[in-house]
């Protein structure tokens, strides 16, 4: 394969812009759940349990990709690995706008979650050999945010008018446009005059710390899963109008634009564990008020910053994640540790809307954000600049990772 002669077209503009673009469409579940289990249940008459059955079995295919692309990551081209999982993935979502039959939606839902997966995978790992991983996930989180507004301002008025399949095209024109777009431009990580040190961290284990970190994260994409797939249906619930549940999610697309923004301004001024600790904290509380407020006020707050935390704690997590373990598999396992609970996120918060009603996804949420608090607990504090390269270095000394390694994962 033809490599480009610049030292890190990595860090060029162009390849931060196609990162961005790949990220989007790799996470384009954590902007369109409550649009896509509302379809569910409103266009194709699925019961809460169906609706999230069949996104729980998408993003099982993301996960499953995830496991067996992040060992590979060190070894198949990702210049190649990415469009390709977009172009099968934009097959897959095509014919989804094609049948209403719920076994063949359950097949394809699982082909293009994996499809979405394999290239995410990829994706990922790349965006943890940038300079700045920290800085690279927040760009690439502000182009999701960006992309979030678009997406909620304009996709349920083309469902309304042209039904439940238009759903499933918008989503396949995502998919086809990164498949361009990386198919074109995917940045190649730097690789020249590091082989050596490569073939070291190729055999390093994956620092425990960061498994504990992974753990966290897991449960706050869980926790972040059951209530954002329902919000716009426990909006309707609660008798508030159209109008007015649309304007929340409107609003949470716009606040989605903030946490990349700040968590760059922070990132030598705010401690990573501190963050990651706060996190499931706040996801708590705010799913309490949610479920458990009448009011429409109280409901359009806590909603329209509902995501902001999760976002904006994953965001201090890659940093982390990518400092400690240069090798990149730790970050390249980003969709499984992210979708993992994404994945039962939708049919366990079906299971408990159906059966128990909505108040109780509050009351899991605050168990689940629990057991979060506690595995960030073992996540070691890095200081007052957790996300700098040269303190991560001494961390990752300390955690039995190759000292010139990491000089190399952060030039």
């Amino acid at each position: 394969m033809k490599t480009s002669s610049t030292p890190h077209p990595i860090d060029t503009l162009r390849g931060r812009t196609v990162l961005s673009i790949a990220h989007v469409a790799g996470m384009v579940d954590m902007v369109a759940l409550p649009v896509w289990v509302g379809t569910l249940i409103s266009k194709y008459q699925l019961s809460p349990q169906q609706a999230g059955g069949l996104v729980t079995i998408f993003l099982a295919g993301v996960v499953l990709a995830s496991l067996m692309g992040a060992p590979l990551f060190r070894y198949l081209p990702a210049r190649v690995m990415t469009p390709a999982g977009f172009a099968l993935a934009t097959l897959a979502f095509i014919a989804l706008g094609s049948t209403d039959d719920f076994m063949m939606m359950a097949i394809l839902h699982a082909a293009a979650g994996a499809c979405v997966g394999w290239a995410l995978c990829f994706t990922h790992g790349t965006m943890g050999r940038t300079s700045n991983p920290h800085r690279m996930f927040a760009a690439a989180g502000l182009a999701l945010g960006i992309f979030a507004v678009i997406f909620i301002g304009f996709t349920p008025r083309l469902i309304e008018s042209m039904g439940g399949a238009m759903l499933f095209q918008v989503f396949g024109a995502l998919m086809l446009f990164a498949t361009v777009m990386t198919a074109m431009a995917f940045p190649t990580p730097p690789i020249a005059g590091a082989a050596e040190s490569a073939a070291r961290l190729s055999s390093a284990r994956i620092p425990p710390v960061v498994w504990a970190g992974i753990v966290g994260i897991s449960l706050m994409a869980l926790i972040q899963a059951m209530m954002f797939s329902f919000m716009e249906r426990l909006g309707v619930w609660r008798g508030f109008s159209t109008e007015q549940v649309q304007a929340v999610l409107i609003a949470v697309g716009f606040i989605n634009l903030l946490p990349a923004i700040i968590a760059t301004w922070l990132q030598d001024r705010l401690p990573a564990q501190r963050v990651l600790l706060a996190g499931p904290a706040l996801q708590a509380i705010l799913a309490l008020i949610i479920t458990q407020s009448t009011g429409y006020t109280s409901f359009a707050v806590a909603s329209s910053v509902y995501v902001f935390v999760m976002i904006f704690t994953h965001i201090f997590a890659f940093g982390m994640f990518a400092a400690q373990d240069p090798s990149g598999r730790a970050v390249a396992a980003t969709p499984a540790m992210i979708m993992t609970g994404s994945a039962i996120g939708p049919i366990l918060g079906g299971v408990l809307v159906q059966n128990l009603g909505y108040e109780w996804l509050g009351y899991a949420i605050g168990l689940l954000a629990a057991a979060a608090i506690v595995a960030f607990s073992r996540v070691r504090s890095t200081g007052g600049a957790p996300n700098n390269p040269q303190v991560m270095h001494r961390e990752c000394q300390q955690c039995g990772v190759e000292a010139d390694g990491l000089d190399v994962a952060a030039q």
